[in-house]
Formats: structure tokens, C-alpha cells, sequence
């Protein structure tokens, strides 16, 4: 079985029968990529440029920034810091608010139904659910809500608010071995089910009972096949 599971990617049913088998405690998500396709963090940097929610300067500083980044000139930790600061001088319920529209136009109807499901029956079933991820705490706490998960139990890229306001604090930026720190801060070292889709995922999915590759990128399933870990992607992202 332990072949079946290493070599070749898991079918729905044996997937969420792997996970149901391991009776877990705790089970922690990534987000994008892993609960729904996409990045819904560049994807919500996109929409607040071209809808206005940030101004001309700074949507023309984060554009340089992010093309920066995708010549390997920025940090992945530093990028999604920035992606965060983007928004100071704002007000934290404005920004809710715009996440919640988002959300709904752009990521909702990418969710992967079989993750959804998953969750379900792991909150139906007692497992206490975190999620974890590097984009911005308002979109993730947005779409999480779709899943059951409660705000209390999403890590995500954040910055401080003083009086309602947006700062450029970083308080939090869950990525590569970040995501570790920000679970070890909340007392969860080992958590019993991890699932990412991402290489910035490996270090999470590392100190899991078991790890699961959902939705993989190239560089995540090479480091799954090194560590045997169990593949599976849902049926929209499936492989030809």
C-alpha cells in the first residue's frame, strides 16, 4: 500500500481515506493553491491596483517590487511582507470589506470541492483545523470562513492596526520555515495531517505525523517523491 501511495497520486476516496485513517488531532492547510487554485494573494494586489484601493504610487512601487521578485531579485519572505505593508494608511475594515468582494468575484468558485469536504468531516470528526498561509490575513480569514475554520485558527501574513488603522508593522509572515515559527508560537509542533501545495510548504509539511502534497508544484512533488510523501491532486487541477 505504502508503494500505491508514494508512486502515483491518490484517487479522492483513497485520499480522504488516508487522512480519516490517521484519526487526527490537529490537521493544518495551506491556502492558496491547496483549498482552492490560484494565488489569491498577487491575485488580491492585481484587483486592489486596477479597482483603486491603493493609490498610483504605491500600486507602481509593489508592481516594480513584484517583477523584481519574479527576476529572483526579492526574497519570497520579503515579497509577502511588502504585499502586506502595501496597505498602510488604510482602514482595517475597509479592507475587509474589499477582501470579501474579492473572495467572492475572483477565488470562491475555484475552491476545490473534495478539500471542502474533507474539512467537513474533519471538524464533524473533533480535528482542530489550522490554516496557515503567506497572503494577507483579510483574504485568507475570508475564505477560510467557506471552510468552518475560525479566525482564531488562521496564521497569515498580517501587519498592526493602531486605531483602525493599517500600519506597516509586520506582526506575522508565515512562509518556508515561517510557517513552522508561526505554529510553534501557537503551541502546535506537531501536528498530526499537513497538506501544501508548495515548495514554501516543505518545511510545514516536514514536521507532520503525515504530509500530504495537494495540488503540487514541479518543486514540491520532486521533494515529495524524495520524502514520500502521498500525492493527490483534486479533479479540476488534475493532470492530463
Amino acid at each position: 500500500m505504502t508503494e500505491t501511495l508514494t508512486t502515483r497520486p491518490l484517487t479522492t476516496e483513497q485520499f480522504h481515506a488516508a487522512v480519516h485513517s490517521l484519526n487526527p488531532k490537529i490537521a493544518v492547510f495551506d491556502c492558496d493553491g491547496t483549498l482552492w487554485s490560484g494565488d489569491a494573494g498577487s491575485g488580491f494586489m492585481t484587483w486592489s491596483i486596477e479597482t483603486g484601493l491603493i493609490s498610483r504610487e504605491a500600486a507602481d512601487w509593489i508592481d516594480a517590487r513584484y517583477r523584481a521578485y519574479n527576476r529572483n531579485e526579492v526574497s519570497e519572505l520579503a515579497i509577502c511582507g511588502e504585499m502586506v505593508q502595501l496597505y498602510q494608511g488604510l482602514r482595517d475594515d475597509e479592507l475587509r470589506r474589499a477582501a470579501r468582494n474579492f473572495f467572492a468575484q475572483k477565488i470562491e468558485r475555484h475552491i476545490f470541492p473534495e478539500m471542502l469536504e474533507l474539512i467537513a468531516n474533519l471538524r464533524a470528526n473533533g480535528t482542530d483545523i489550522w490554516a496557515v498561509s503567506s497572503t494577507n490575513v483579510w483574504v485568507i480569514e475570508e475564505g477560510v470562513r467557506r471552510f468552518g475554520i475560525p479566525v482564531a485558527r488562521v496564521l497569515a501574513a498580517r501587519v498592526e492596526a493602531k486605531n483602525g488603522i493599517v500600519t506597516d508593522l509586520l506582526a506575522d509572515v508565515p512562509t518556508d520555515e515561517g510557517k513552522v515559527a508561526s505554529l510553534n508560537r501557537v503551541g502546535v509542533t506537531s501536528p498530526d495531517a499537513v497538506f501544501g501545495n508548495s515548495i514554501h510548504d516543505a518545511a510545514m509539511l516536514a514536521i507532520g505525523r503525515r504530509a500530504f502534497a495537494v495540488n503540487p508544484t514541479p518543486a514540491l512533488l520532486e521533494r515529495s517523491t524524495q520524502q514520500s510523501w502521498p500525492v493527490y491532486y483534486p479533479a479540476s487541477v488534475t493532470p492530463a
